[in-house]
């Protein structure tokens, strides 16, 4: 393993609308499994790829900060929740990549619904030279890509060696073997305005912030 100078930064972004188990255990598991020292989450504000947030941006913060409470291998960036334009994952990493240089490794954590959409994100080919993803499994989605050529595009980029993602600055792509949580901000939301018990799906700290606030009723 490399030496702590080069140790993986890992950053996960979202509207995490709310924020739950299905966001925060896969990627707990997949810490573990490539050695992540921490994760630093970052709510987007203005996601350019899905419909606008329910909860407003300093709700989600709040949400995200309560459910990292005592989790020290969690840490909050809210940069993009700062912005009025679109959150532009591309733009965030080019912006981190002159704070931390260009020798640090540098990871963005992604579902696997994202890797196979990912060609429609903004000047997605970029991504790649400016950090390496990270997917956990998500329930339902194939393990493959769509067409030959971008299945072609992952095969020449994936990797199995998590001492490689900790010594390349960028450039890989680690399909990481997580556990499936079926669980969807989409799902608690209709649960939610439905009247529905959701504590078994996301932290207790979070479930009484939605109901304080009548979130999503």
């Amino acid at each position: 393993m490399a030496n702590s100078v080069s140790r993986l930064t890992a950053l996960y972004g979202g509207t995490f609308d709310p924020i739950h188990y299905g966001h925060l255990k896969p990627v707990e598991a997949l810490a573990k499994q490539v050695a992540l020292q921490q994760v630093t989450i970052m709510p987007n504000n203005v996601p350019p790829h899905r419909p606008q947030p329910l909860a407003n941006s300093q709700q989600r913060k709040a949400m995200v900060e309560l459910a990292i409470a005592g989790k020290p291998l969690f840490r909050l960036d809210d940069r993009e929740l700062q912005r009025e334009t679109p959150s532009y994952t591309v733009e965030t990493l080019e912006q981190l990549r002159v704070e931390i240089g260009a020798k640090q490794p540098l990871a963005f954590i992604v579902g696997q619904d994202s890797l196979l959409n990912l060609q429609r994100w903004h000047r997605w080919e970029t991504l790649l030279t400016l950090c390496h993803l990270l997917v956990c499994q998500r329930p339902g989605y194939a393990l493959s890509m769509d067409t030959p050529e971008e299945q072609q595009w992952l095969d020449k980029h994936q990797t199995t060696s998590v001492d490689e993602l900790h010594s390349l600055p960028a450039g890989r792509i680690y399909l990481a073997p997580t556990p499936l949580y079926d669980i969807s901000a989409t799902a608690i939301r209709q649960r939610l305005e439905q009247h529905l018990a959701c504590d078994d799906l996301l932290p207790p700290a979070v479930a009484e912030f939605i109901r304080q606030h009548q979130l999503y009723c």
